[in-house]
C-alpha cells in the first residue's frame, strides 16, 4: 500500500526537501514503495506533473523548484501488477490532482480506469457537482456500500486552491492513518508525520476534511 503527501503553504517554499523528507519515510515503511513515484505542483501556467517509474529514494527533484501546493505518491503496486508509469500516481484530470493509498475487494462500480485508484478519481469527478468536498464524501461512502471489503481508502484530493483529504480503514491503523499538521497557513497531509513538519494530529477514520 502506498505512501502519500499534500502540502499547501501561503507563500512559496523549496519542493526537494520536501519529497527528500517524503523519500525517507518511503524508503524505511515496513512495505516496500519502490515501484515508483510521482507528484504534482502548482506552477504559473497550472498544474506541473512528474512521474517515474524509479524509487522516490533514487530520484533527483533538485530541479522543481518552488511552488505554494505540491501532492506527491510512492507507490506499492497491488500484487506487484500493472508496474507502469501510465499508473503512477498523483493522476490529473479537469483540473484536480488526486492520490490514492488503500486496498478494495469485490468492488462494483462500473467506472473507467486502468486500475482500481483511476476508477475512484473518476468516481469522485463524477459524483462532485458544485462541491468537491460533498463528492469526495458521497464517493467514500458509495464504494464502501458497494465493495466486499474495504481494507483502507485514503484520499488526498486538490483543486489547486485547496487539500480535501479523506481517511477510512479497516485495519491496521498504524499505517493506515492518515496525519495532518496545520499552522501559520501552512498545512501538510500525509501517510506519516514527516518530522520536517510540527503539530501532527490524525485524521479521524471515515472522516472528509478540507484544508483552504
Amino acid at each position: 500500500m502506498c505512501r502519500l503527501l499534500a502540502v499547501k503553504d501561503r507563500t512559496p517554499f523549496a519542493i526537494a526537501p520536501l519529497l527528500g523528507a517524503f523519500a525517507a519515510m518511503a524508503r524505511s515503511s515496513r512495505e516496500y514503495q519502490g515501484d515508483g513515484w510521482g507528484c504534482a505542483w502548482r506552477g504559473a501556467t497550472g498544474w506541473q506533473v512528474y512521474h517515474s517509474l524509479a524509487p522516490v529514494w533514487d530520484d533527483d527533484a533538485r530541479s522543481f523548484g518552488e511552488t505554494r501546493l505540491l501532492v506527491a505518491h510512492a507507490r506499492s503496486a497491488f500484487r506487484n501488477e500493472g508496474i507502469v508509469v501510465e499508473n503512477n500516481m498523483p493522476f490529473a484530470a479537469g483540473g484536480l490532482v488526486f492520490a490514492f493509498n488503500g486496498e478494495l475487494h469485490g468492488v462494483r462500480i462500473r467506472e473507467e480506469g486502468r486500475i482500481g485508484a483511476e476508477k475512484v478519481f473518476n468516481t469522485v469527478r463524477r459524483l462532485t457537482g458544485g462541491d468537491l468536498r460533498a463528492g469526495l464524501a458521497r464517493a467514500a461512502a458509495l464504494i464502501r456500500a458497494r465493495s466486499r471489503y474495504v481494507r483502507a481508502m485514503n484520499v488526498v484530493l486538490s483543486d489547486g486552491e485547496r487539500i480535501l483529504a479523506h481517511s477510512s480503514f479497516a485495519e491496521r491503523p498504524e499505517y493506515f492513518t492518515v496525519h495532518v499538521a496545520a499552522r501559520d497557513g501552512r498545512v501538510a497531509v500525509c501517510s506519516e508525520p514527516l518530522p520536517c513538519e510540527d503539530g501532527w494530529r490524525p485524521i479521524d477514520n471515515g472522516a472528509t476534511e478540507v484544508f483552504a
